[in-house]
């Protein structure tokens, strides 16, 4: 069976100040509707470490779990979907990596970000060296099936929109608050039918 009718393992890397228990009952749901979820946290989440140290963790856990050249897909929320990102785009994932999906990921920054001084808020303000940097060259991303999610309701993503960049395809959902997405029904479905589709 090739990658193309195979069933891929999707990791699942949550955001800022979350670990495992974030994204278990996403990892339930996916698991019930056939997918085969596997939960990756990179910490420490609270800021502290660079997003490019994240992204290390993730590449490390990545080729532990699945050797140097299984096929995946990715699944990040906020600032996970950064991590995912830069495993991808900068640390040779894009080889490998079959489609990913972001939600409410700070693509273009976040207003928000400003209110904190760690390192990897920095890192997620607008303009910021990191995001310019990351965004200068989107052509990763139009090598793999990348899907943007995002709510006009997320008031930690300020302005919302800035989950959206212009390359492959943004699903808007109206979701309540930032924290609570993980664990939104409509969400979960939305993110289940893309990585079905």
């Amino acid at each position: 069976m090739n990658s193309a009718t195979k069933v891929l393992p999707t990791i699942l890397v949550p955001g800022w100040m979350d670990n495992v228990r974030t994204m278990r009952r996403f990892a339930a749901y996916l698991e019930g509707i056939g997918q085969q979820p596997v939960i990756c946290s990179p910490q420490p989440s609270n800021g502290s470490a660079r997003i490019e140290v994240l992204a290390e963790q993730l590449a490390q856990f990545i080729v532990a779990r699945f050797g140097s050249d299984e096929p995946v897909n990715l699944f990040g929320f906020s600032m996970g979907g950064l991590i995912d990102r830069y495993y991808l785009q900068k640390l040779d994932g894009v080889k490998r990596v079959q489609k990913l999906v972001t939600v409410a990921t700070p693509h273009q920054g976040t207003m928000t970000a400003r209110i904190f001084p760690f390192v990897a808020a920095v890192q997620m303000r607008p303009g910021s060296d990191f995001l310019s940097d990351l965004n200068g060259d989107l052509s990763p991303l139009e090598q793999v099936e990348f899907t943007s999610i995002w709510t006009p309701f997320d008031l930690t993503i300020v302005p919302s929109t800035s989950s959206v960049l212009p390359v492959g395809e943004s699903k808007r959902v109206y979701a309540a608050a930032h924290g609570l997405i993980p664990y939104d029904p409509f969400v979960m479905r939305t993110v289940g039918e893309t990585l079905s589709g």
